[in-house]
């Protein structure tokens, strides 16, 4: 399958969110509505004057799902030019692996691609400040920003993130 049929075949973010009856559910709309736009981010998210296609994997049970699809809803919200569909991980390991991932899929991946499905980038589970952090070592910092992180605290980081690929 190409990756314009595969993303024809993902569901829209109200669709992905009516697989659950409950917690997941009031988390992404709580994250959702937590979500504060300042001007500047405002100012890059209307910037983007090209359609994306966004072709997501995820599955509604995964923490990092539930914090991070909301801030990419967010940006297609604000911005009409950015469309995402989603699909599980489960079963589509294989077309993952034949657009050049090597590692084993983690969620969320967003797949961030062009209007000929040309891939621009990929943001993989958690924002980059996240991993910077875990990477220095330091036990309690790690564990004080993953707490602030499953809260959703983050989630402007993981729209910096995203506009890095595509802007």
């Amino acid at each position: 399958m190409d990756i314009d049929n595969l993303y024809d075949s993902g569901i829209t973010y109200e669709e992905f969110m009516s697989q659950d009856e409950g917690a997941y559910i009031g988390k992404m709309l709580e994250i959702y509505n937590n979500i504060e736009i300042n001007d500047e981010l405002l100012t890059k998210i209307n910037s983007i004057n090209k359609r994306i296609n966004v072709l997501v994997f995820a599955e509604i049970w995964c923490p990092d799902c539930v914090i991070n699809l909301p801030a990419l809803k967010k940006i297609c919200d604000l911005n009409k030019s950015v469309e995402m569909k989603i699909v599980s991980r489960e079963g589509n390991e294989k077309h993952f692996h034949a657009y050049g991932f090597k590692d084993k899929l983690k969620i969320p991946t967003f797949v961030f691609m062009d209007t000929k499905f040309k891939v621009l980038g990929t943001f993989i589970e958690i924002p980059s400040v996240i991993k910077e952090i875990m990477a220095k070592g330091d036990q309690v910092d790690t564990i004080v920003a993953k707490r602030k992180y499953r809260k959703g605290e983050f989630t402007k980081e993981t729209i910096e993130d995203i506009l890095r690929i595509i802007t």
